[in-house]
């Protein structure tokens, strides 16, 4: 097999400006130097011609173009703009009446600078090695199933909704247009804009071609920051689709061989997560810490376990403006479903004017926060009683993003012991197993 280029959508807006470092051919020219597209009558306007695509192509493979005003992190805390530079094409076309800058790359390029983006190159060669393996897994996962939905002609229907409760998950299959987007609902990827050292390229090459199967298909293979001790299993947070790879595990060495209590049980998942086992993921070593997260991961550094205090005000209006429904005063936040982690997936919000369910964990997370909650993991405690209306909510949570597949932080704090990256995929990726495939 050939390895594969690959789409990835960078920005999209009503006028892109960007630079051509070097030159490149578009439309049977050579250009280059500061390049200004926009949205009109349907198309896209440059050097005063409409077109319905563009495409950038570089005479050089060193060639590269910066990107202005590329939005990351977007809805959390740390979202930002930055100017980015990227290797390989340039593809340009519309899409809902704005311009979307594309990049296409060779797959071994893209995941050098993933793994750049998402973490700090001075980690361990064994960690590196398996995020290699497990993005590049994810990737040909997310391709495979994009065509399998387009030759099918369906669409993809992530929420259900009935009058009782609101069941919705966030994934990949929201793009139609490119594989994969640059931001954190896909894989961070800032092209060549963070520089990428010898380690980084070291673990991409030891482990080119390689992907994570199971039963002779390439496993869609899930990553989140910090599990807080225990695994989530893939139906808690997405579709209904159960992967024996991605089943619950307790973050700990094998020869410690504790069991995973029942978190699926309201008062096993509150006792986990007030007590917080000892775990892979339960560091505070600056080391490792800051090799895995970014500056601005590293700006609230409690994600094993964590708090957050909202008044009777804070929380009404959070949730009003998020669900753009007005429950009243919230009265109560009660788990209905908790999933193999504790994280919960269906949670009820009673409120003096509506009661309502709402799922699965992103959706809650997305609706008790600013931006996003750690986790849906979270145990709630309520304060002093006022005419029946609770003065405030204390929300005590476990770990930080989805918990599905392998724990970033879990498996840096392996590397650091000394684990293979062999030893750290088969921890978080039960029966899977590693083939060459270019």
């Amino acid at each position: 097999m050939k390895e594969p280029e690959i789409s990835v959508g960078i920005v999209n807006a009503q006028e892109i400006h960007f630079t051509l470092n070097g030159n490149f051919f578009a439309k049977g020219e050579t250009v280059s130097d500061k390049q200004v597209v926009s949205f009109s009558e349907g198309g896209i306007l440059w050097n005063g011609n409409l077109y319905r695509e563009l495409t950038f192509t570089p005479q050089d493979e060193l060639n590269s173009f910066s990107l202005y005003d590329v939005t990351i992190g977007i809805n959390y805390h740390w979202e930002r703009q930055e100017t980015q530079v990227f290797t390989g094409t340039l593809k340009l076309v519309v899409d809902e009446e704005k311009i979307v800058a594309i990049n296409i790359l060779p797959v071994e390029d893209y995941l050098t600078s993933v793994i750049s983006s998402e973490m700090n190159a001075n980690s361990s060669i064994e960690f590196l090695k398996a995020l290699a393996v497990v993005s590049r897994s994810w990737l040909f996962a997310q391709i495979e199933k994009r065509k399998a939905l387009s030759d099918k002609d369906e669409g993809f229907f992530s929420f259900i909704k009935t009058k009782e409760e609101y069941i919705r998950w966030y994934d990949r299959e929201d793009h139609t247009i490119f594989d994969v987007c640059a931001d954190d609902h896909c894989q961070r990827y800032q092209g060549i804009t963070k520089a990428t050292n010898a380690t980084v390229a070291e673990a991409v090459r030891a482990t080119r071609g390689r992907l994570l199967m199971y039963n002779n298909k390439v496993c869609d293979a899930r990553f989140t920051k910090c599990c807080g001790g225990a695994t989530e299993q893939f139906e808690y947070c997405w579709e209904d689709n159960h992967y024996p790879y991605l089943s619950a595990i307790r973050d700990t060495e094998k020869e410690e061989n504790l069991p995973l209590p029942d978190l699926t049980q309201e008062k096993e998942a509150e006792h986990w997560i007030r007590k917080a086992p000892k775990s892979f993921c339960d560091t505070h070593n600056k080391k490792i810490l800051s090799q895995i997260l970014n500056n601005y991961d590293l700006e609230n550094p409690d994600f094993y376990r964590w708090h957050i205090r909202y008044t009777q005000a804070e929380l009404a209006e959070l949730i009003r403006t998020n669900t753009r429904t007005d429950y009243g005063d919230i009265l109560d936040l009660v788990p209905v479903q908790r999933g193999t982690s504790g994280r919960i997936c269906k949670l009820k919000i009673v409120g003096s004017l509506k009661t309502f369910t709402i799922g699965k964990e992103m959706e809650i997370r997305r609706t008790l926060s600013d931006s996003h909650l750690r986790s849906s993991a979270f145990v709630v405690d309520k304060g002093e009683m006022k005419d029946g209306v609770p003065q405030w909510f204390l929300l005590s949570g476990a770990g930080w993003g989805h918990g599905v597949g392998l724990c970033q932080v879990g498996a840096a704090v392996m590397g650091e012991k000394g684990y293979s990256y062999e030893e750290i995929l088969q921890h978080y990726y039960k029966g899977a197993n590693i083939r060459k495939f270019y």
